[in-house]
């Protein structure tokens, strides 16, 4: 096999490597539906799948990309894979009639959290070096992004259907969409097995493992330093963002924290609206992510998303616009009333679609041989998640208002505008990194 069949085959793996994350991360967020109901759990408690999924990130970052530089990335992928299995499967049992345990539910998201830390840290250097850095390395992410997108907007129409009225919602209701994880992980693993990946960054860690212990590391490097913290505060945005729609448009207009009471499967439909628009936004990504620089692309989304989210949350709620969901199981769109601001908090979306891949690109752009540990740092702040989604949630339970709490995504937003103009400049290029 040619280097380039045996490089676009690389390619393709990771990319469906990438679809995987997000089936099995975007899970939490509806099941935060379910925990509420069957445990009785505040809006804090509720996320707690969210929260043992991301701080898994803070213990496994690191380690994740060691293993890479110990034992490759096709064999990181495959151990991770393992991982996600006893995950999903540790989730499920949470549900059965003997055990109905909240603890046993919190374990399988911790374990899935491993397996999710362990596979990004695999796919995002991976897509960047086989594309070569710069832009068409952040163009690759940002297709690898579209898959990922794709398969959030299945999770939320998937779980919607299978939740049905929040006040009813059990564990067991989302027995499926589980299945359906497990089933993707056996697949992927036995697909990646017989799968050939060359990987690009072996040669490079094998010239420098006799040399002396290096005075350097991917820390010494103001950007990375920055670009980490970068992707800490994004996660608030990119989950804190459709998870609090999910909990306003579905809570009970007299709850402690009201919301619309709307039916949780008509929810779901309009949450994963979000995700359409990340997929939306990521196939214009990828289209353009060759010709236009990562800054340009974090600059211009981080400023639009300050707008929208400022206007949602001060729109007033008694206007109305029509949004369209749709119903797989008929084949049909189904267009539903939301207030405005709701559906400018939907069209962030669009913004966070090109983030993930341009905070990366632009953190690790110039590490050279720190890569592979670079990764792994960047991994472990991607916990940023399960802080955030719980600083809204505690400023939703204090003022009562879903709305209030998106304070949180403004302040994000404007860390990643200030990183994009002027925290992503290499100041260390003196540091050697062949």
């Amino acid at each position: 096999m040619s280097n380039q069949a045996k490089q676009w085959g690389a390619i393709i793996m990771m990319i469906a490597l990438f679809a995987m994350i997000a089936f099995v991360t975007n899970l939490c967020s509806p099941m935060a539906i379910i925990v509420k109901n069957q445990f009785g759990a505040s809006n804090v408690l509720a996320q707690i799948g969210n929260y043992g999924n991301f701080i898994a990130y803070l213990v496994m970052g690191i380690p994740s990309g060691m293993l890479i530089k110990k034992i490759g990335y096709k064999k990181t992928a495959l151990l991770a894979l393992l991982v996600g299995i006893v995950g999903v499967l540790v989730q499920w049992m949470s549900g059965w009639d003997s055990i109905q345990s909240f603890g046993v539910y919190l374990v399988g998201a911790f374990i899935s959290g491993f397996c999710m830390c362990m596979l990004n840290t695999v796919v995002n250097p991976m897509l960047n070096l086989l594309g070569g850095g710069g832009n068409k390395g952040n163009q690759l992410i940002q297709i690898g992004g579209v898959f990922n997108s794709a398969a959030a907007v299945a999770v939320y129409i998937i779980m919607g259907a299978l939740i049905g009225d929040a006040a009813r919602a059990k564990i067991a209701d989302a027995t499926p969409a589980l299945f359906i994880a497990l089933g993707v992980f056996v697949v992927a693993f036995l697909v990646l097995l017989f799968t050939k990946i060359q990987e690009p960054q072996q040669a490079t860690e094998k010239a420098v493992q006799h040399k002396e212990k290096d005075q350097y590391s991917a820390f010494s490097f103001r950007h990375f330093k920055l670009g980490i913290l970068g992707i800490f505060l994004y996660m608030g945005i990119e989950v804190g963002t459709p998870t609090y729609i999910l909990q306003y448009l579905s809570s009970s207009p007299d709850a402690a924290t009201p919301g619309l009471g709307m039916d949780a499967g008509i929810v779901g439909l309009i949450v994963a609206v979000y995700w359409l628009m990340m997929l939306v936004g990521r196939f214009i990504g990828g289209a353009i992510g060759s010709k236009v620089s990562s800054k340009a692309m974090i600059s211009t989304a981080a400023s639009i998303c300050i707008v929208l989210v400022l206007f949602g949350m001060f729109a007033p709620v008694d206007v109305k616009v029509n949004v369209p969901g749709i119903d797989w199981a008929n084949l049909s769109v189904i267009w539903t009333e939301i207030p405005v601001g709701i559906f400018a908090f939907i069209l962030v979306g669009l913004c966070t679609s090109v983030m993930w891949g341009g905070i990366f690109n632009l953190a690790t752009e110039g590490l050279g041989k720190y890569t592979a540990i670079a990764s792994g740092a960047f991994m472990t702040m991607v916990f940023g998640c399960a802080v955030l989604v719980a600083i809204q949630a505690f400023v939703a339970d204090v003022t009562g208002s879903f709305l209030t709490s998106y304070v949180v995504v403004l302040a994000c937003a404007a860390y990643l505008l200030y990183y994009a103009l002027i925290g992503s400049k290499n100041v260390n290029t003196d540091i050697p990194v062949d």
